[in-house]
């Protein structure tokens, strides 16, 4: 079987593919970020590139307009090669850099108390003060030197100073430092410094390394955040606990599907694609890696540890571990507690022997990012309520208190960010992200990502959208186009009736924006999910909607979601606004939290043992409460009195 260049003109890249691949697989191997939503299916569309020269076999053409197809766009997934080819990927079709939540630094909730009392939040200096424990440290030890008197093997020494200066009782010594010891002791005249590592899975504290005692060194640690749609990367201090340097950009892994259950079936049906997740995921996480240790000079091998929090499809990728039956019921991952792996195992590029720790998650669709939010909102600890909401391409949820906890998890992010909307994008310069409807329909306002002209139209845009609209009479509650408006934006299109948002004179890339009545109903199916998971959630508690005390909010979507428009189509429950706060990037700063904090390591392992996981697709309640929730903003208007 011949293989195939394709040849990317507008990035001076090739790539070579064998006869019967598709060209979505040349696009990934070129290391081109490209849309690709719906994971190869040719349902989405987004995967579209201009065929400059060479033959292919068009599969399916999804919704490509006749214009287009003239032009010579093709599917890069439904797209086999017939000959070499030359290919240009357009603007609309790339992946730009995500408006992402990096830091939150200084945040505080509505009450005055702070992110995760009583454990590690940001810049409070606990480390410095020396209460800290983090995942790997280095301690300073003298050591009695032996004598005809007192005989002691030279690790027998070593263990019995540190159980009396530390407490430290069970250690685990690697061959090659036990091979150093003697030496490193005597050259350092039995003053050194002593590498202690924490693996999860193992009740020793492990030494790594036995070196003389040296003042200018530093170790670094990573905390992880793998998202289904971004990664974000901090360089930790291991010695006084502050972020040295921050990165984050979106997962390559979009490439092949926009959600979990995507790139799980990608996985299955390719042969090498498990493999093939996974070496994008590291390569995302290696590329900001590298990047943080440039910019601040600082060598791979000084990065002693890592830890990451991700739903748990997402670590299963993460590790290489198979996440078919995720998807498959009765719904098993391979682990929710994951012990540590070694970075050089996984191809992390950091110190080889670094131990790589996963936040432990709960249920195949509550992962170790939940864990770590509850973490980070210290809400198991505290007398109130609470609900924690982290809506991203799923929308996972939490509800409790120190005396219980509950979770589920329901398919809603897609939706908003972008999937299965034609104009729809993530949250990136160009966006639209704001919208007003004035009544009747006739005036849009909008402002956008950067202050562009608009390219689409991203999640927090689509919330107000949906509210406005309906508000300004444009639709009704159940998400119909209102009959007879006198507005030239309202008309039939490829989908069926919709509405422009942005002309084509005004947008950039010279196209209408639009959104169309079956993507209307999307949007309205995706908040009631959300909703709907909540119900059932307070259901399953035997508590009404007025028991919810206070709500954060996580995740970079959130950040941006306009609470009182959420509240208007029904997504959120009708409650003051101000028992609402956004608290960040929650899973990467319980990530921090854990690399830094040993209690807070042992808290996170009691949190994904303690909160209860509802499988919303048991039993009639969450399917009731979506079907009442599939209106603006919902069947029953009593639940949202504020608003009538």
């Amino acid at each position: 079987m011949p293989d195939f260049t394709i040849k990317f003109a507008s990035d001076n890249k090739t790539a070579v593919i064998p006869e019967g691949e598709n060209l979505l697989h040349a696009i990934a191997a070129a290391d081109i970020p490209l849309e690709a939503s719906c994971g190869g299916k040719g349902a989405c569309s987004s995967c579209k590139a201009l065929l400059k020269e060479g033959k292919v076999k068009l599969m399916a053409t999804g919704k490509l307009t006749e214009e287009e197809l003239a032009a010579g766009y093709i599917l890069a997934c439904q797209s086999i090669p017939e000959s070499d080819l030359v290919i240009e990927i357009p603007e609309e079709s790339r992946l730009s850099e995500h408006q992402m939540v990096l830091d939150d630094p200084g945040e505080r909730f509505a009450d005055g108390e702070t992110p995760a009392d009583g454990f590690l939040a940001e810049g409070n200096g606990l480390c410095a003060q020396g209460s800290c424990e983090p995942l790997y440290r280095r301690i300073k030890l003298k050591i009695p030197e032996p004598t005809l008197d007192d005989p002691e093997d030279d690790l027998g020494r070593l263990s019995r100073t540190l159980h009396k200066e530390f407490g430290i009782e069970h250690l685990r010594l690697n061959l090659d430092t036990m091979r150093s010891l003697p030496h490193v002791l005597r050259k350092a005249g039995w003053e050194v410094s002593v590498h202690l590592t924490e693996a999860a899975g193992y009740k020793a504290t492990g030494i790594e390394e036995i070196e003389s005692v040296r003042e200018d060194k530093k170790y670094y640690g990573l905390a992880i955040d793998i998202g289904t749609t971004t990664v974000v990367v901090h360089l930790v201090d291991l010695e006084t606990g502050i972020s040295a340097g921050v990165k984050g950009t979106y997962n390559r892994q979009a490439i092949f599907g926009d959600d979990v259950i995507s790139r799980i079936i990608y996985a299955g049906e390719h042969q090498d694609g498990l493999q093939e997740l996974q070496r994008t995921v590291m390569a995302t996480i290696n590329e900001l890696i590298d990047d943080l240790l440039k910019s601040h000079r600082i060598s791979h091998a000084d990065v002693r540890a890592a830890v990451c929090a991700g739903n748990t499809t997402m670590i299963h990728l993460f590790l290489g571990l198979e996440p078919a039956y995720i998807r498959l019921e009765p719904y098993v991952p391979v682990a929710n507690n994951i012990p540590a792996v070694r970075a050089h195992r996984l191809g992390l590029k950091i110190y080889p022997r670094a131990w790589v720790q996963c936040v432990p998650g709960v249920a195949s669709y509550v992962g170790g990012d939940i864990t770590a939010g509850v973490l980070v909102t210290g809400m198991a600890e505290g007398e109130k309520t609470t609900l924690f909401i982290d809506v991203g391409t799923n929308g996972e949820m939490v509800l409790g208190n120190k005396e219980w906890l509950i979770a589920c998890s329901c398919s809603a992010g897609p939706a908003f960010e972008g999937s299965g909307i034609r104009c729809g994008m993530r949250a990136m310069k160009g966006a639209i992200e704001f919208v007003n409807v004035a009544a009747g329909g006739a005036k849009v306002e909008y402002r956008t990502i950067g202050n562009v002209p608009p390219a689409g139209i991203c999640g927090s845009g689509l919330i107000d959208c949906l509210a406005s609209l309906n508000k300004a009479g444009v639709i009704d509650r159940a998400g119909n186009f209102v009959s007879g408006l006198n507005t030239r934006r309202l008309r039939e299109g490829v989908d069926g009736t919709e509405y422009v948002l942005s002309w084509a004179a005004r947008s950039g890339h010279g196209e209408d924006i639009t959104i169309s009545e079956p993507e209307i109903k999307n949007l309205v199916r995706s908040k009631a999910a959300v909703f709907a998971g909540i119900r059932s959630m307070l259901t399953m508690v035997g508590l009404p909607m007025e028991a919810i005390e206070r709500v954060f909010i996580a995740g970079g979507f959130g950040r941006y979601i306009n609470v009182q428009q959420a509240i208007a189509i029904g997504m959120f429950p009708d409650l003051p606004v101000e028992k609402y706060t956004y608290i960040g990037n929650s899973s990467v700063k319980g990530a921090k939290l854990a690399l830094l904090s040993q209690p807070a390591r042992e808290k996170a392992q009691e949190l994904a043992g303690r909160i209860t996981y509802l499988e919303l697709s048991v039993g009639n309640t969450f399917y009731e409460e979506f079907v009442s929730a599939l209106f603006l903003p919902h069947t029953d208007l009593s639940l949202f009195p504020s608003l009538f």
